[in-house]
This record gives C-alpha cells, sequence and structure tokens, in this order.
C-alpha cells in the first residue's frame, strides 16, 4: 500500500527514536538500522489509516523484530570468539539517543551494554524502554503484551543485574579529558608505576577482536597487569607497529558518551578504546578492535575534521 506523504514524515519524525531503542536492545548499528528499515517495510504494508497510535505501533513492530535478533543473538554469543563488546558509536552519532540524564547516558555507554547481555530479552527491553526512554509500564506492558505488574518486576530483576555489576559514578568531562592525558604521558613513559597510580585497584582491560585480529581472549584484571598491559601497547616500537599494520595516530575523543581513544591506520579507525573513569580512577578499558565493527567509525571519523593525533605509534 502507497503511503501518504504525512505517513512517511510521520515516520520519519520516529525514526531517530527508533535507531536509538534498536542500537540499545542490540548492541549493533547495523543491525539496529535493519531493524528500523524492517519496521519501515511493514508500515508500508499496513492499513496505516486504521492504526491509531501510530508511535505506539511502530515502537512494537520494532521491539517485537529485535525480540526475535535478541534470540538470534545469543546463539551466536555462544561461538562469538574471545570478549563479545557492542559496535562503538562515536560522539554526534544520531543512534546514540537522548542523553540529557544520568540514566540515558549511562544505557548507551560500553559497561551498560555489555551488562544487558546478561538480561533475557524481556528484561532488556523493559530496561531500555523504561531507563532510557521514560516510558510508563502500562505502554511498555502493551508493548510486551504482558501485564503492567510483570513490566515492573522484569524491570526491577533487570535493574538489580544491571547494579550488580557496576558501582559507578559519573566524572565531568574536563576531569575525564585530563584523566585521558595523564594515561597517555603515563602509558608512553615506559613504566608502570604512573599507571598505577591512575587505575582503581580492581581495574579491567577488555578487548574484542572477533577472531578477526589479536585479541586476548579473556580480559586483564587488576591495576599491575592492566598498566603491564597499557605500557606494551603506547610505547613505540617496531613491535607494534607490525602488530598494528603500519604507524598508528591516537587521538582523544569520546564514543558512547564515554572518553575513549580512537586509533587509526592509513585513515581507517582499527581501535576504539573506552575508559571507564570514576572518582577514584580509571575503571576499566573496553577496546573495540573487530574490524566488522569499526566501519561504521571508520565512515564517520572521516567525515569531520579531528585536529592533530595526540599520539602516532611505530
Amino acid at each position: 500500500m502507497a503511503l501518504t506523504g504525512t505517513q512517511v514524515d510521520l515516520f520519519e519524525a520516529c525514526m531517530p527514536r527508533l535507531k536509538a531503542i534498536a542500537y540499545r536492545l542490540l548492541g549493533s548499528a547495523s543491525e539496529a538500522e535493519d531493524a528500523v528499515q524492517e519496521t519501515f517495510l511493514r508500515w508500508q504494508a499496513a492499513d496505516v489509516g486504521r492504526i491509531e497510535v501510530p508511535e505506539a505501533w511502530l515502537t512494537k513492530v520494532l521491539t517485537n523484530l529485535c525480540l526475535n535478533e535478541l534470540t538470534s543473538a545469543r546463539a551466536r554469543r555462544e561461538t562469538y570468539v574471545g570478549q563479545w563488546l557492542p559496535e562503538p558509536l562515536l560522539a554526534g552519532d544520531p543512534l546514540l539517543g537522548p542523553a540529557d540524564t544520568a540514566e540515558q547516558r549511562e544505557s548507551v555507554s560500553f559497561a551498560v551494554l555489555t551488562l544487558m547481555e546478561r538480561l533475557s530479552p524481556d528484561e532488556r527491553v523493559v530496561y531500555v524502554l523504561r531507563e532510557a526512554f521514560a516510558y510508563p509500564h502500562r505502554k511498555i506492558a502493551e508493548i510486551l503484551d504482558i501485564t503492567e505488574s510483570a513490566s515492573q518486576q522484569l524491570f526491577h530483576r533487570a535493574k538489580k543485574h544491571i547494579a550488580a555489576g557496576r558501582t559507578r559514578t559519573e566524572v565531568d568531562e574536563s576531569a575525564a579529558r585530563r584523566i585521558v592525558e595523564e594515561f597517555l604521558t603515563a602509558a608512553t613513559s615506559g613504566r608502570t608505576e604512573p599507571l598505577v597510580r591512575l587505575l582503581t585497584a580492581d581495574a579491567v582491560a577488555i578487548g574484542d577482536g572477533g577472531g578477526k585480529v589479536p585479541a586476548r581472549t579473556k580480559p586483564f584484571a587488576g591495576a599491575a597487569a592492566v598498566a603491564t598491559f597499557m605500557r606494551s601497547l603506547f610505547v613505540p616500537n617496531q613491535a607494534a607497529r607490525r602488530l598494528l599494520g603500519g604507524s598508528a595516530e591516537v587521538y582523544v575523543s569520546s564514543a558512547n558518551g564515554l572518553p575513549a581513544l580512537v586509533v587509526l591506520v592509513r585513515g581507517r579507525v582499527i581501535g576504539v578504546m573506552c575508559l571507564e573513569i570514576t572518582e577514584d580512577g580509571i575503571a576499566a578499558f573496553r577496546n573495540q578492535a573487530n574490524p566488522d565493527k569499526l566501519e561504521r567509525a571508520t565512515r564517520q571519523w572521516a567525515a569531520t575534521d579531528h585536529g592533530e593525533p595526540v599520539l602516532r605509534i611505530g
């Protein structure tokens, strides 16, 4: 059925929110955009004139598509090589969605997106719609075809699981950037002691190579182990150059709402490392190095000017 211009405009007005929901549910920009495209096709095929609340209808269709994708994604995760991390979104990416509250910013962070992998699909939907988009439980219940009480229970369980995985606090942007710059100075000093002082005692370093590039299958844990690993990454040497595939340029930026180091080789993003910074120091490094998950970042990076790199390796 052909859509009128008004009906197309209505969908396009909802599209940014639909994409932001889908990314939080799936942790993949490409899969999120596919889900939104399929939602449009179903909107196009529907008797739109009989749909009383288009926004609710579109959200329900999208959510059901994401639920199906989450079920199959669980099976894929079981055979995934090494650690799984989300596809990073650089600053300004429209898929990041709303960022007015601490809850909205946190819901798109690498830390929480990774923790959401522990939730059931329904728990994840309820958590995202309630925490990031402030949907009332009544509307969430209608989307999932459950009772309002069941939605509240799912949200309570999801919050409990997420809270158990982290006890973090936000650090303001200027302080976070200063800590990142201090980290780079320490990492390139060739000594572990300055790095250890910047880390929390239980700091971790996690890398996702997806079996496509070298990445440790288990996280580095503890300040000493993480500091030793970071020193080996950032001290320029021929071995690092061979591992990176050429001379690398490192920029300070942000990804998924967190301070990040973006690493490029010959104009291609080969790594996005998100730093989780707390009042006690750097608590986690999450590095996305899987080339399949960096294509969007490369395109976005090339579209804007970022000045000079803060570091060259190799």
